[in-house]
């Protein structure tokens, strides 16, 4: 054996495999600013994507089923006075999405119903207005991210150094953060009342949203270039991609209770100069690396605390923006456990599916664990109120059979929450705040942990002696008076197992007093019964051995001499019989060898 053990994991073998470019959406001008975003965006029905367009701001958006060469003339939706920086799509309404623009403004969109990008003919494209606009921020607005269990909370960063949060419906916004620099990046938790930053003062910042105060700054990636993150979905674990001060691309993982340091220090991935954009899929628990600028895209399994290393997709053509498809709309028919779309060249879009390798004619449950649906788990109301949850989930194998989406109850439902940033401090911190009374912290503490063992005294001699005299019985050989039990003794099954069906049976009995002598014999000198005798003479040794008091157990006789002394006789002369056969195989090797040598020499 090699000595390499490989680990066990149903995703060790994910591949990605690339799309023909008549598969692929062609004909797209990307917007070409340079500011750090993903460039496109997409949910199971669109994709959204940053245009490169004149006299004002303007995205495309996509239906995922229009595939090929796009019409020159498009369709965009137009409102923005500055060129757009990101959009995101509602994770519960496919139709309604976020903009984020350079003008300062936030924007709430909605996809027409029957939308597409090739009208009939003589029918010139129709631009899509805002439904809202959000204006509070006083420079430009750089990213927008709507929160993943409340309907209609929007979260933006702008320029001003500032991240709000806002009520979609009242279209206002209700809680800031404020920063010491410009955002680089956010990410909400799954539950939605927690998010965290990165900064171009690399600082990693966790805030208790709805508390408008951080509960944890910590020094980030040392690099000077920009860093990204991403909550581990339902896990209490951040991710972060950044550079080190030799620009090197660095992986990090931190515990949200402690996040001092990341756990087990940073990860070096390369020293490629483009910024490293995270992707994680809870359901799988992998995590995906896009490098800005190459075409590779890396995954990880995360496993006890570590990132594993699973395989990497590798590509000529190098992407500039990445998006990476819900859960709920990959294909189970293909075994598609993820699905990513990337600029290649700022004119087209190509997808790649990342596939489990398995023949199979059915579902594969084991590999499409319950997802989020599209219900969140409250309002918006309730969210600013201070309650949170998880959304509910929906079972895969449902829209594999063509259904409607079957429902599974959420694994927390929404309960009500006091804010307080003491939930965020530090372990060391959050117990010493919450430490009760010395008395109080007794009386609860008495029932669950009882105290300290004391041993027992040690035990007397006669206590020694009596559990050493029940141990012999356990051992000790029974005579054949009374029954058939040495009969079917394991002593005999091992060393006699043919005599076993010897037609006579007083042959049988003569040989198998035989090793009961044996036995008694050589186990006559070390038995502890006999020598706890003197100790307490007058009173049995044990309740579980009456033979060793009533003398049913007899001393060793001159015939169990004789039988002993015969098998040793026979021992040696078989000794002897052996020896004499190993001189006769010497003497037959030699004469072969010397024949050999005979007919060797006449040939």
């Amino acid at each position: 054996m090699s000595g390499r053990f490989v680990r066990s994991s149903k995703y060790r073998h994910v591949f990605g495999r690339s799309t023909r470019k008549e598969q692929c959406y062609d004909n797209l001008r990307i917007s070409k600013n340079a500011w750090d975003t993903n460039l496109v965006k997409a949910n199971p029905q669109y994709l959204a994507v940053n245009w490169e367009a004149s006299g004002g701001g303007a995205f495309a958006v996509i239906p995922l089923n229009e595939k090929g060469r796009l019409p020159e003339q498009l369709p965009l939706f137009r409102g923005h006075k500055a060129v757009v920086l990101d959009t995101d799509w509602n994770p519960f309404d496919d139709s309604l999405i976020a903009s984020g623009s350079d003008d300062g403004r936030a924007f709430i969109w909605r996809v027409p119903e029957d939308f597409t990008l090739r009208p009939e003919e003589g029918e010139a494209p129709k631009d899509v207005g805002p439904l809202k606009q959000f204006t509070g921020h006083s420079r430009k607005v750089g990213h927008v991210l709507f929160n993943p269990a409340a309907a209609n909370v929007l979260a933006t960063s702008s320029g001003d150094y500032t991240v709000k949060i806002w009520d979609v419906e009242a279209g206002s916004p209700r809680l800031t953060q404020k920063h010491t620099d410009i955002v680089q990046s956010l990410s909400w938790s799954a539950n939605g009342s927690l998010i965290v930053t990165t900064s171009r003062d690399k600082k990693l910042r966790i805030w208790d949203v709805r508390q408008e105060a951080p509960a944890h700054t910590v020094q980030g990636h040392a690099g000077a270039k920009n860093s990204r993150v991403t909550w581990m979905g339902e896990h209490d674990r951040i991710a972060t991609t950044g550079f080190s001060k030799m620009s090197d691309r660095q992986l990090g993982l931190w515990d949200l209770r402690d996040p001092k340091e990341p756990i087990g220090g940073f990860q070096m991935l390369d020293s490629i100069s483009g910024v490293c954009m995270p992707f994680w899929d809870d359901s799988t628990q992998c995590l995906y690396l896009a490098g800005k600028g190459d075409g590779n895209i890396r995954y990880f399994e995360y496993e006890h605390d570590k990132f594993e290393y699973l395989s990497e997709y590798k590509s000529a053509d190098p992407q500039r923006g990445v998006a990476f498809l819900p859960k709920r709309g990959v294909n189970t028919h293909d075994n598609e456990v993820m699905r990513a779309f990337k600029t290649v060249n700022d004119s087209y879009i190509e997808p790649i599916s990342f596939i489990v390798p398995r023949r199979a004619e059915v579902f594969q449950g084991d590999i499409y664990p319950p997802v989020i649906g599209t219900r969140p788990a409250m309002s918006a109301a309730e969210w600013f109120d201070g309650m949170e949850g998880l959304p509910p989930k929906i079972d895969l194998e449902s829209i594999y059979e063509g259904e409607e989406p079957t429902e599974i109850p959420p694994s927390s439902r929404p309960v009500s929450r006091v804010p307080s940033t003491s939930t965020m401090l530090s372990p060391s911190k959050q117990q010493a705040e919450s430490t009760p009374p010395k008395r109080e912290l007794e009386t609860i503490k008495e029932p669950a942990q009882p105290s300290p063992s004391i041993r027992d005294p040690p035990p007397s001699m006669k206590e020694q002696t009596n559990s050493i005299a029940n141990l012999a019985s356990k051992y000790e050989d029974k005579e054949e008076s009374s029954s058939a039990e040495d009969d079917s003794s394991s002593f005999e099954e091992v060393a006699k197992p043919i005599e076993r069906h010897a037609p006579e049976p007083v042959e049988k009995s003569v040989e198998t007093t035989e090793p009961a002598a044996i036995t008694r014999k050589l186990s006559s000198p070390v038995s502890p019964t006999k020598l706890a005798a003197p100790v307490s003479p007058s009173k049995p040794a044990s309740s579980g051995a009456p033979s060793l008091q009533s003398g049913s157990t007899k001393a060793p006789t001159s015939s169990d001499q004789i039988t002993l002394q015969d098998i040793k006789t026979l021992l040696e002369s078989q000794s002897r019989t052996i020896s004499g056969q190993s001189d006769k195989i010497a003497l037959l090797t030699a004469e072969v060898d010397r024949l050999k040598t005979t007919i060797g020499d006449k040939m």
